[in-house]
């Protein structure tokens, strides 16, 4: 299975892979240097890649109205 990859502002890539119907986890891939970020998924697409790289863009905050809910990952040794 693939997932949806997109370049930022900055040129860093991003690979989208939902992790449910209701929340998406946007990688860094490549030499990307940023963390895994934890977003709600859009309520009106359930389908990456029928998303325009704009609102991707907003998904990871780098258009103005975008917000963003950053979450550290949960570390699985369950500290």
């Amino acid at each position: 299975m693939g997932y949806r990859r997109f370049d930022d502002k900055d040129g860093n890539t991003w690979e989208v892979r939902d992790r449910s119907g209701s929340e998406w986890d946007l990688e860094p891939v490549g030499g990307n240097p940023g963390r895994t970020i934890s977003v709600p998924a859009p309520g009106y697409q359930a389908d990456p890649f029928e998303l325009s790289v704009e609102e991707l863009l907003r998904l990871l905050g780098d258009v103005p109205g975008g917000e963003t809910q950053r979450k550290p990952r949960k570390s699985p040794f369950g500290d």
